[in-house]
């Protein structure tokens, strides 16, 4: 599959069903990944990209969630503690996005306005 960026392929975005076509990557959402890649000089590993709404069901996503909308995802640096990818996050965009820190993996979506859990 193609890069869609500098850093990230468009398959690695795909719906983890294995059965839909959901493929829409938000442009901004790229650019924040591409900014932890540079700033922590790891792989950046996409654990939930895009999901499609019944997907999302399964794994008990919002109903109306970022991931739906092509605007999140969860992702875990190599070497690198998801306490730290969080913290680097939130000081880098205090007053934007969603981030929620979880025991393996940070989320990060684009959305207007702030959220933090």
């Amino acid at each position: 599959m193609s890069n869609i960026s500098p850093f990230f392929k468009r398959n690695e975005f795909k719906c983890k069903c294995g059965d839909c076509k959901f493929e829409a990557v938000d442009h901004e959402l790229l650019v924040v990944l591409e900014d932890v890649r540079m700033w922590f000089d790891e792989p950046v590993t996409i654990t939930s990209g895009i999901r499609c709404p019944d997907h999302n069901l399964a794994v008990g996503g919002a109903p109306d969630s970022q991931h739906v909308h092509g605007l999140a995802a969860d992702i875990k640096v190599k070497d690198i503690e998801p306490e730290e990818v969080y913290r680097y996050l939130d000081t880098k965009y205090p007053t934007k996005y969603g981030i929620g820190l979880y025991s393996g993996w940070v989320h990060i979506d684009v959305r207007e306005g702030r959220s933090r859990w």
